[in-house]
């Protein structure tokens, strides 16, 4: 896997991942600690709106994001947004208000919204091959588990020293070192996209991905891994500290435990896609799912949490890293930063459903009767996935261009099968606007 950091340009983009990845984590540890500064005891509500916002933000900017990432330069793009993330994270120790919080944040989520899609949409460039792409989902997966390990545990060690506020120091730095890594290397510059109005551009990213059925079948797989994820994000505290009564210690483990899990899971992952097709191990994925939030709902002591957390993490991973092969195979590369953007804000909204649902139901009916309904909400998503992106949708489909000249190029593409007919795997686009029926 460590392989594909000998190409230099992925190699500074993903030190650059990893290094705003961190500045990031210290500062979520900084804004609780700012909110209760702020709030005192009503800090819970501020950062649960605060986490709303960043949804909202994620889910509504991303697809514009996206429309205008289609023509415009990618590396000057991304080092505007960082320069915009330090600068919105320069101005957080100094405010006083909860409105401030929450535009700042809004802002700075904003900007991760456009940031995020484009940086992904880059990387099939930059690695064109699809074996060195999918050692860079893996390798991407690792980073993000990491950082949801490093980061609370950095940030402790440096409380000891310094106060919070400067925490927040260094997430700017982060950001400035991110720019600076995305600066040092040359970028593949986007396809010279077809001219189309605004609002053609904002929407072409999700109108492309709901008529694949392939990108169907991830949105219901999203919805899986978000039910699962958000019961060990929201509520391994409730487990651990109010039902079990044991320490912060070990809701870290715990946490640690699922984090294990999905670092495991992506370590596999290149070579168990090798093997076998993305479908089929998505599936697993979220089959692997349902069983943990079947089996959560019967936990009632410490070890077989961390066992059912550590097997929702290898599920939480097998289930979402393969979705970069899947974008990159469903869009022509000047499609890819809308498509991208499709399902950073897709996979948002599914987020958007569950968290609430997962801290809503943990309070109102218990711990146990929220992991039943949110495993119902999984076995539907899997279900929906079976449905909607059947194995025939990766194949070669037979189909017939009536608006297109016998001697047309695109006929000479594929398999031919006759007169305007020929045979090959479906992207959408201009000259396949819908998904064709298989003859």
């Amino acid at each position: 896997m460590l392989d594909i950091l000998k190409n230099r340009t992925y190699r500074h983009l993903f030190m650059a991942q990893v290094i705003a990845l961190i500045g990031t984590g210290l500062a979520t540890v900084a804004l609780g600690l700012l909110a209760y500064q702020i709030a005192g005891a009503e800090a819970g509500a501020v950062l649960g709106t605060a986490l709303a916002i960043k949804m909202i933000a994620y889910v509504g900017i991303a697809p514009v994001a996206g429309a205008f990432a289609e023509f415009l330069p990618r590396r000057p793009m991304l080092v505007t947004l960082d320069l915009i993330r330090a600068a919105v994270v320069l101005c957080l120790p100094f405010v006083t208000e909860v409105w401030q919080v929450y535009t700042l944040i809004f802002v700075l989520q904003s900007a991760s919204a456009a940031f995020t899609p484009t940086f992904q949409a880059t990387i099939p460039d930059v690695l064109p091959e699809e074996k060195d792409y999918t050692r860079a989902l893996s390798l991407s997966r690792l980073a993000y588990d990491l950082e949801s390990l490093v980061s609370p545990a950095l940030a402790v060690v440096l409380l000891t020293v310094i106060s919070f506020h400067s925490l927040f120091g260094g997430t700017v730095i982060g950001f400035l070192a991110s720019a600076a890594l995305v600066i040092s290397v040359a970028l593949p510059k986007p396809s010279k996209p077809e001219r189309r109005s605004i609002y053609d551009r904002t929407t072409r990213g999700i109108r492309l991905y709901l008529a694949t059925p392939r990108l169907r079948g991830l949105l219901a797989i999203s919805m899986a891994v978000s039910a699962a994820g958000s019961m060990v994000i929201v509520n391994t505290v409730v487990f651990v500290q109010a039902a079990f009564g044991l320490a912060q210690e070990d809701t870290a483990l715990a946490l640690a435990a699922f984090g294990g899990g999905s670092m495991l899971a992506a370590l596999a992952l290149p070579r168990l896609l090798d093997q076998f097709p993305d479908r089929q191990v998505m599936l697993a994925g979220s089959a692997i799912l349902v069983a943990g939030l079947v089996a959560t709902a019967f936990v009632v002591s410490y070890l077989p949490l961390l066992l059912i957390w550590f097997l929702l993490g290898a599920g939480y991973s097998t289930a979402q890293t393969p979705s970069g092969r899947l974008l990159r195979r469903s869009a022509h590369p000047q499609d890819r930063p809308a498509l991208f953007a499709a399902q950073f804000a897709l996979s948002h909204a599914c987020w958007l459903v569950t968290y609430p649902l997962a801290g809503w139901l943990g309070a109102a009916i218990g711990l146990g009767e929220t992991a039943i309904v949110l495993s119902v909400i999984a076995v539907a998503s899997l279900a929906a996935a079976l449905y909607l992106w059947p194995a025939s949708a990766d194949l070669e489909i037979e189909h017939i261009h009536e608006d297109l000249p016998d001697r047309d190029p695109h006929l000479q593409e594929g398999t031919p099968r006759g007169r305007r007919c020929h045979s090959h795997v479906i992207v959408i686009d201009r000259l396949h606007p819908e998904w064709p029926q298989p003859r």
